[in-house]
């Protein structure tokens, strides 16, 4: 598993309440029950801890959990 994906695990899982188990690569945001507001709020914790700045709108058009780390992958490299 990679670092980053543990981080969003770390992160879905503390303050998003979703269940450990449920994050996984090819997880959708349905399937995790994250709503709009539960994706702005991943928004601000990803700048605030991670120092990484991902819009809400593009964590949206990120279908799955991989891809939102795909994301916060390239966003890292750039800081």
């Amino acid at each position: 598993m990679s670092t980053m994906l543990d981080q969003l695990k770390e992160i879905l899982v503390s303050k998003l309440k979703v269940t450990a188990e449920q994050v996984v690569p090819e997880a959708t945001h349905e399937e995790l029950e994250l709503d709009s507001l539960a994706v702005v709020e991943l928004s601000l914790v990803l700048e605030q801890e991670l120092g990484i700045k991902i819009s809400d709108d593009e964590l949206l058009e990120a279908p799955t959990i991989g891809d939102m780390v795909a994301l916060m992958d390239e966003r890292s490299a750039k800081v």
